[in-house]
């Protein structure tokens, strides 16, 4: 074109920066042009105009460019901070009688955390119970602290929670193998509820056609720009929320669509077989070696599924691969262990070929070739003999294991002595001690996952139903505002509560009438929406009405004598922010330290300059971020992220794996962070640097560096 405006916008923007918002006008044509650049900003929701918000005060600029030339244009922008959402732009210039525009949206992030406060209303039987929420009742010490809201939900369905947890494994946003496996794992859940309790697929059907037509402007733009989506999703969830009971209904309603459900489970099917190596083995992210652990994982899930009376078939082949490629590292570990010509009568069974008796265990009808069976009865008897001195998830595994291979006096044994040593309570249920917190960063030691595999244990060898009860009142006490914190805790705790038995089978027959009282504000079950069948209401109270006094909570159940309910379920979800620069380090096995470094080249060659306070960076400036990260003990499976501010432009922009000091991770590159995820992580120090572009004028906020095993 003659006249063709070129904006430089950002990948986003945090709330309270403030930045000048540049195009390029070109001219191409042969005589100068002047005319004048136009910026408009709307809210991309509503389609309002919120330049003013923005401080758009100069959203006309004149330019002139001589023929052949090039100009900048500026518009100084600050971000608001009441501002969440999809941000639209649009620059247009015009010369006489030509013009250009270009136009796209724009995230606005949150330069504050999210904090979410949960407290779990447990009530047993139709009674009245009394909650204190003790953080919430002590939010007025707190100056700079803003309520997002406070929500209440209630159902006498412990499924409901299962159901409102399989969306989560669906929106992951990592392209690893246990991610894909775990999304799979939940469409061939949900499309399991929809065939076993067809109660719920009718409410499902309401709310569909209740929320037909009601997508709001937001959602549609959602869909069309796929990078919008994620970034909203990984570092402002709360932005897609769920405004209204009808919208929240709609939203779950479409996880259990039929045609979705199917295309669903074939695309990610795909995914699964392209991450399955040559050798059976699953890798974790494309790129890496083949892992026993992620492998064996995998297949336990399959198994779970048929445990479920789940179809398989399709899996069969990943199976069968899967199952070999475990059996010769069965045989390879305990090859090497001959080598070492231990004394045999001594412990040598390891964490990982407990789970691979235990996988093992679901499919009884594979038989292990004869070069490994010598490997298989060795660990077998090694599992037998020295169950006590593993963890609690090992032992559940060896006991299963046990039951089903037909030695139920070590698997009744192994129930008796976790039954001697658990502890029971009103409110929190039937856990362990050792448990409670996960006193160690090995997935043998996860919390969720050990009380999940407990209750399959205590359900299949004791089929004590009061226990299995009280476990899983544990595991609904553990769950967040809609997740299990991890993906592996979601699948596991979502098998432990579909588990099938005869209270299952019975629990949409119960309907009690519930009535919550949060301070002054009273809720009744009867008043407020309710689902058809499971009873489950829930109410959202806005941030501006929130109140340190709602922290007392008192809930009443009444039902009629002949439909008394075994135990009710609740939460209280209180939700609220604090900003970025008031996150403090916090004291774990994991530490880091983040630091910025100009890069300046000289004849000595590139020189690194600290970034410190006050120190004032160009456009054009090239950034050397170093994060040292330190363990105390080895680790697995650990994911950091390092956000970073929407006026630096990262180089490394493609995925993959990466070597570096004798340490293997896979980086990825998102608008608003960069990721790591390592494998093995093992003790010790260790520095990453990695480089970013300084692209805009302005003052912007960095964001914080966060790990997590």
């Amino acid at each position: 074109k003659e006249l063709m405006v070129q904006p430089n916008a950002p990948r986003f923007v945090r709330q309270g920066d403030k930045m000048e918002f540049t195009a390029k006008i070109v001219n191409t044509s042969a005589k100068e042009v002047t005319g004048q650049a136009q910026l408009q900003l709307t809210d991309a929701a509503t389609g309002q105009p919120v330049d003013g918000w923005f401080m758009n005060t100069f959203p006309n600029q004149y330019f002139t460019v001589a023929a052949g030339g090039s100009e900048v244009v500026k518009f100084p922008l600050q971000v608001p901070f009441e501002f969440s959402q999809a941000l639209v732009w649009r620059v247009t210039a015009r010369a006489g009688n030509i013009s250009d525009a270009e136009e796209n949206a724009l995230p606005v992030l949150s330069n504050k955390v999210l904090v979410t406060e949960t407290m779990v209303l447990p009530v047993r039987g139709a009674t009245t119970k009394a909650f204190s929420f003790d953080k919430l009742l002590n939010a007025g010490k707190s100056s700079t602290l803003r309520h997002h809201g406070l929500t209440v939900e209630y159902t006498a369905n412990p499924a409901w929670y299962v159901v409102k947890a399989l969306p989560y494994l669906m929106e992951f946003p990592y392209e690893c193998s246990e991610q894909i496996w775990n999304r799979y794992y939940a469409n061939a859940l949900a499309a399991h509820i929809t065939s076993k309790m067809p109660r719920i697929r009718q409410v499902f059907e309401k709310w569909k056609a209740a929320g037909a037509g009601n997508e709001t402007a937001l959602l549609s733009n959602l869909e069309k720009n796929q990078e919008l989506k994620s970034a909203l999703l990984e570092e402002t969830p709360w932005v897609l929320d769920a405004q209204n009971e009808t919208q929240q209904r709609k939203n779950i309603a479409l996880l259990f669509d039929m045609v979705r459900m199917s295309a669903e489970l074939q695309a990610n099917l795909e995914k699964l077989r392209s991450l399955q190596a040559p050798n059976g083995g699953f890798v974790w992210f494309k790129g890496g070696p083949d892992d026993r652990y992620i492998t064996q994982y995998i297949v336990t899930g399959i198994g779970r599924l048929k445990k479920l009376g789940v179809n398989i078939e399709p899996l069969n082949p990943i199976v069968a691969a899967a199952l070999k490629y475990s059996d010769g590292k069965l045989q390879q570990e305990y090859e090497r262990l001959l080598k070492l010509k231990p004394d045999l009568n001594k412990m040598h069974v390891s964490a990982i070929a407990i789970q691979y008796l235990y996988m093992k265990s679901f499919f009884p009808e594979y038989k292990t070739d004869s070069k490994s069976s010598n490997a298989v009865a060795f660990y077998e008897r090694q599992a037998r003999t020295f169950w006590t001195r593993q963890s609690l998830q090992l032992q559940g595994m060896i006991a299963l294991a046990m039951q089903r291979g037909n030695d139920v006096r070590t698997a009744m044994a192994i129930a008796a002595s976790l039954k001697e040593r658990s502890i029971t309570s009103e409110e929190l249920g039937t856990y362990w001690l050792d448990n409670r917190f996960g006193f160690s960063w090995y997935w043998n030691y996860a919390p969720v996952e050990t009380q999940s595999l407990m209750v399959e244990a205590f359900r299949e060898i004791t089929k004590d139903a009061v226990m299995v009860d009280n476990m899983r009142t544990w595991l609904i006490k553990h769950k967040q505002t809609n997740n299990w914190r991890t993906t592996t805790a979601t699948a596991d705790a979502c098998y432990a509560v579909l588990l099938p038995d005869d209270r299952d089978r019975n629990l949409l027959d119960s309907d009690p009438q519930v009535n919550i009282t949060l301070g002054t504000v009273s809720l009744s079950g009867k008043e407020l929406p309710s689902e058809a069948g499971s009873g489950y209401f829930r109410h959202a109270i806005p941030g501006a009405q929130v109140t340190p006094g709602m922290g007392k909570v008192q809930v009443t159940v009444s039902a009629p004598a002949t439909s008394q309910p075994a135990t009710t379920w609740g939460a209280v979800y209180w939700q609220y922010f604090e900003d970025m620069d008031k996150v403090t380090a916090a004291a774990t096995p994991l530490s880091l330290s983040k630091k910025l470094f100009i890069e300046r080249n000289t004849d000595r060659g590139p020189v690194l300059s600290p970034v410190n306070e006050g120190t004032v960076l160009r456009v054009g400036d090239k950034i050397r971020v170093r994060i040292e990260l330190r363990s105390d003990r080895d680790m697995e499976y650990v994911h950091m992220k390092d956000m970073r501010a929407s006026a630096l432009e990262p180089v490394n922009v493609i995925s993959g794996y990466r070597w570096q000091g004798g340490l293997g991770y896979y980086e990825t590159t998102k608008d608003a962070s960069t990721n790591f995820f390592f494998d093995r992580l093992r003790k010790g120090t260790y520095v990453f640097e990695y480089p970013l572009f300084v692209t805009h004028t302005g003052t912007f906020s960095n964001g914080i560096t966060s790990i997590q095993c």
